[in-house]
């Protein structure tokens, strides 16, 4: 169960952002944004000094509340994941991150052939991947160590995508936190997890900052602009996809038909096929 009051701050926040359904909007004279506690406290069938009570530290909710105030929150998967791991009800898994690619992950890879995809572990390190992404990334794949995980690049200026500080990076990079927060949950046994995080806390002020604040997107798309220094800019698609078996994340990047970022982002593939 999380330290201090973790729970009660992640409540809070949630709630400050989400937009009540308009039968339960409240007539009282709003003072703050978001849902009201009675508000949210109708939609999960609790009662709003209940609400109250939890955003202050107090309780432990159960499974089925969690539930019913994630749905109420419209919280994504991963901010429900971390929603129970506050509450201590994520059940953590021995051993470490599993690493393995599956028949699943390895069927993504072949039916893209021409669509850049990689595929990583919960941690966010490479394990597989097609042509066309190595193409795109213009830099070898095959890295040892640190620089195989695409967090420890994103947050070290490595990934060559937006612009340093830009919002797309930033927003992506919240994603990143997320996920690898709900990762450092579930495998709390996982040293090199716990190494990762902790030398991202100490190299980078914007992990550290995003980390300690409760994960606050719900999308799983993001448009990037990559900077290549041989076909030059262009912007792609992100989409980020959880494979269940072997808890893997697949990435998929596309570019709009026809557009001038999809003909750069076939010219990738192009010059890698006629170096030179």
């Amino acid at each position: 169960m999380a330290s201090g009051n973790d729970l009660g701050v992640a409540l809070r926040r949630w709630r400050e952002r989400a937009t009540p359904p308009s039968g339960l909007r409240s007539v009282a004279r709003r003072r703050t944004p978001g849902m009201r506690r009675d508000e949210l406290a109708a939609e999960a069938g609790v009662s709003a000094e209940y609400v109250k009570r939890l955003e202050q530290g107090h309780g432990r909710p159960s499974a089925q509340v969690l539930y019913s105030l994630a749905r109420a929150l419209r919280l994504s998967s991963s901010e429900y994941e971390y929603l129970c791991s506050l509450a201590g009800h994520v059940p953590s898994r021995a051993g470490c991150v599993p690493h393995e690619v599956g028949s699943g992950a390895r069927h993504l890879l072949d039916r893209l052939g021409d669509v850049p995809i990689c595929v990583l572990d919960a941690a966010w390190t490479l394990l597989a991947w097609n042509a066309a992404c190595e193409a795109m990334c213009y830099f070898s794949m095959l890295v040892d160590g640190r620089d195989r995980n695409l967090a420890w690049r994103a947050f070290n200026g490595k990934e060559g995508w937006s612009r340093a500080g830009s919002a797309t990076e930033a927003r992506f990079q919240q994603a990143i936190v997320a996920d690898l927060r709900v990762t450092a949950r579930r495998y709390p046994d996982d040293d090199w997890v716990t190494d990762l995080v902790a030398d991202l806390m100490a190299a980078s002020e914007p992990f550290a900052a995003m980390w300690e604040s409760p994960a606050d997107h719900q999308d799983r798309r993001y448009r990037l602009t990559k900077r290549h220094p041989v076909v030059g800019d262009f912007t792609v698609d992100c989409d980020i996809m959880t494979i269940h078996e072997g808890d893997l994340r697949a990435i998929v990047y596309t570019a709009e038909p026809g557009s001038v970022d999809a003909v750069r982002l076939a010219a990738t593939r192009a010059r890698r096929a006629h170096p030179g």
